[in-house]
């Protein structure tokens, strides 16, 4: 029997728990994500992993400004992207390992340094919007804006505070896809498109990095795309979508379509640092190809959402 082929989006959650930012919390975390994905291979899944970085790689820029003298320069946005990718996908790796051991399963996961890219002229650069780093408060964020003349900006998350945004722009393309495929068809299990992959354009007939964070479940949702894979299952810290969230008419969507997604984005459902993404991410797979299905759910109800037994499913009409 022909395994399903899924790409899987983990949230922040499955990194990074708490407050805790140091190395072996984020392991810890990680080892507990790895059992729920080794389920999933389990039930025979062949699966591309990606995750995101936002915590990740605020946390890395705020080390190189720190840092920053002559002697060590800090590194660009760009490339901080490309480090927290190797970190995330070896600690990941790992885990994974570890978890399919103790399954009585060989082989191992690998990590693919993943480029995606951008257009230089994407809107995005001129209205930033992706969160990354800690969250502040208001008058924290207003202090280092105003510290910064304008370099850094700042804008509220959800409620959750404020917290640093950066160019998103949209990706056209991931350059190592079809690397991506090949292993994936050799049976290995990859981890690729590591916080959106790392932006990049062509300049002057050269690959160039770009300061850029790429949603990661665009980023996915293109290459579930690009590798014809069967599903996209977007993983998130909510066991389902919701419309009228938090208020006393909430209700969970369990299959939709995405006509009437669209339907309750421009009812503004849904909020744009958190679910929105994932919900146009979800949309665009679904339309890319007929047949095409995609899941958001939480991390422990994965392999019920294999099934069609958990989640929200979206599908064309």
């Amino acid at each position: 029997m022909k395994k399903r082929k899924i790409v899987v989006a983990l949230g922040g959650n499955a990194i990074q728990t708490g407050d805790d930012a140091s190395a072996e919390a984020q392991k810890r975390a990680l080892e507990e994500t790895a059992v729920y994905l080794a389920d999933m291979i389990d039930s025979g899944a062949e699966l591309i992993i990606t995750h995101g970085n936002g915590p990740q790689v605020g946390n890395l820029m705020i080390q190189q400004k720190q840092a920053d003298s002559p002697k060590t320069p800090a590194m660009p946005l760009e490339t901080c992207v490309s480090m927290t990718q190797g970190m995330i996908g070896c600690w990941l790796q790992n885990a994974l390992d570890q978890a399919l051991q103790a399954k009585g399963k060989n082989g191992h996961a690998a990590t693919v340094i993943t480029r995606v890219a951008v257009r230089s002229d994407d809107e995005a650069f001129r209205n930033p919007t992706k969160p990354i780093g800690p969250f502040y408060s208001e008058e924290e964020a207003k202090e280092l804006m105003n510290s910064r003349n304008g370099d850094l900006v700042f804008k509220e998350d959800a409620g959750r505070g404020w917290r640093r945004v950066v160019p998103s722009p949209a990706p056209v393309s991931i350059l190592e896809y079809d690397v991506i495929n090949d292993l994936v068809e050799q049976g290995h299990v990859v981890i690729a498109a590591g916080g959106g992959g790392v932006p990049v354009i062509e300049k002057n007939h050269a690959i160039c990095g770009i300061d850029a964070v790429i949603d990661k479940d665009f980023a996915a949702c293109k290459l579930a795309e690009l590798v014809h894979a069967d599903e996209l299952v977007i993983l998130t810290g909510v066991d389902h979508v919701a419309v009228d969230y938090l208020k006393p008419t909430e209700r969970t969507l369990k299959h939709v379509t995405t006509e009437e997604l669209k339907g309750y984005i421009k009812e503004k459902q849904f909020a744009e640092g958190s679910m929105l993404p994932k919900v146009k991410a979800a949309i665009q797979f679904a339309e890319a190809k007929k047949g095409n299905k995609t899941v958001i759910t939480s991390l422990k109800l994965a392999k019920e959402a294999l099934k069609g037994n958990a989640g929200t499913i979206v599908e064309q009409a």
